[in-house]
């Protein structure tokens, strides 16, 4: 069964990696290599129908906990938007030199995708942009920085990017541990890239006109944009707030936090007829949900489960600790790997291979993963959902990418592991 599994997985895997050229959506082959792989156990092991059914039953227990935190979090995200609540932050950036802009622009980025999920993120910033710059190298330069910016910064939050929510959700890693321990790493793995870069790009460029200072505050409030994004990003903070206080799990405050950015909504609109309430609503909000997204992360759970269950991670695990000189080089060549292959699976695939009996929770383990997992998805751009929106908005090759972006984001990326094996150092010898 291990080899029909691991044949199995390859088969997945080589579907999603070529999406593109086989034009199957790589949601697709997630679930048809998830769901295939429980019906070839069911059929292939003389395990009783009801013990597997019990098991395959307390496994979409976890998987339903994650995709019901990342549904709740999607449609609070697209409420925002749906009030142009993003624009409250970007009517607010005007300047005219290259190198300000570039700050600002990344320095946002990482702030918001903490927040935020890193691909809404860099979808806002590059819509920014686009309103701000003409079309050209410029601005796909500062568009390409964007996403090494929206992923270092989603890394250091347990909301800010889906590897870490899976070790935040699966218990590896605590909000306040994963906060004080990657935020000074993260923060230099997006300053050096950002800061090569200036050095290249300076003086003024030419913008886009704007409307006005006024005419924006009164654009802001017929929406209720100011309203919406401070209830909308109160209730993304206030997620680790509530499970650190009751010990409930995530989706139950994302879920509180959904209802009350619904309320939110409903009041500012009460007065509107139906019809205009309705482009507000819940209901139009899902409708502009990446529902794709979550059914992929359904599929690979399924699959990591399945590997799980035949103990194929566990032996890869364990063969990978007797060759390699320490699990450090391990996690590094994991976030080199998520530049090509999706980083959540990665993670998953990491959570399945060491318990948290051998590594409990905020070990180093889980915490340097959630580094190189998040943030290397930037060495390549189609290493990360924020890399591809970007790619797709503003026609970026890859190999425009790899040839004026990849060994700054990589510079980015080594720097940042520096940074956090530096601060283990000193936190070492200071509590010591």
């Amino acid at each position: 069964m291990e080899a029909v599994v691991v044949i199995l997985l390859f088969i997945t895997y080589g579907l999603i990696l070529f999406e593109t050229q086989l034009k199957i959506n790589k949601s697709v082959a997630a679930l048809l290599g998830g769901s295939v792989a429980w019906i070839l156990y069911a059929l292939l092991t003389p395990e009783e129908g009801h013990a597997l059914a019990d098991k395959l039953t307390g496994h979409f227990g976890s998987i339903a906990g994650v995709l019901i935190f990342l549904l709740g979090a999607m449609t609070i995200v697209e409420l925002v938007d749906l009030h142009q609540g993003f624009s409250v932050i970007t009517h607010r950036i005007r300047t005219r030199d290259a190198g300000k802009l570039m700050w600002i622009t990344c320095g946002v980025a990482f702030g918001m995708s903490a927040v935020l999920d890193n691909l809404a993120t860099a979808i806002v910033m590059v819509t920014l942009l686009r309103k701000v710059l003409p079309r050209g190298e410029v601005r796909q330069i500062m568009a390409a920085l964007v996403v090494v910016a929206a992923n270092a910064g989603g890394a250091w939050s347990p909301i800010g990017d889906v590897t870490t929510t899976l070790l935040w959700v699966g218990g590896q890693v605590s909000a306040g541990g994963i906060v004080f321990q990657l935020l000074f790493p993260c923060v230099v793995c997006m300053v050096v890239p950002v800061l090569i870069a200036r050095i290249r790009l300076r003086g003024a460029v030419p913008v886009i006109e704007q409307m006005s200072m006024a005419e924006a505050m009164r654009y802001e409030h017929i929406r209720g944009s100011k309203r919406m994004l401070f209830s909308g990003v109160g209730s993304l903070i206030l997620v680790p707030v509530i499970k650190t206080f009751t010990g409930l799990p995530p989706f139950i405050g994302i879920l509180f936090g959904l209802a009350f950015v619904c309320l939110m909504s409903e009041t500012i609109h009460w007065q509107k007829s139906v019809k205009e309430r309705q482009m507000y609503s819940v209901s139009y909000a899902l409708s502009k949900v990446d529902v794709s997204a979550i059914l992929y992360f359904m599929g690979i759970l399924l699959l990591v489960y399945m590997m799980e269950e035949v103990n194929v991670l566990s032996r890869t695990g364990e063969y990978l600790r007797s060759v390699l000189p320490g699990l450090d080089l391990l996690v590094i060549l994991v976030g080199l790997i998520s530049a090509i292959i999706d980083n959540g699976s990665l993670v998953a695939a990491m959570q399945a291979m060491f318990s948290l009996q051998e590594f409990p929770m905020d070990s180093r383990l889980w915490e340097f993963t959630a580094y190189c997992a998040g943030t290397g998805g930037s060495l390549i751009i189609l290493g990360s959902a924020a890399g591809i929106a970007v790619m797709n908005m503003e026609k970026i090759s890859v190999g425009w990418y790899v040839k004026r972006i990849s060994l700054l984001a990589l510079a980015g990326y080594f720097s940042g592991i520096v940074a956090y094996q530096f601060q283990k150092i000193l936190v070492t010898f200071f509590v010591q």
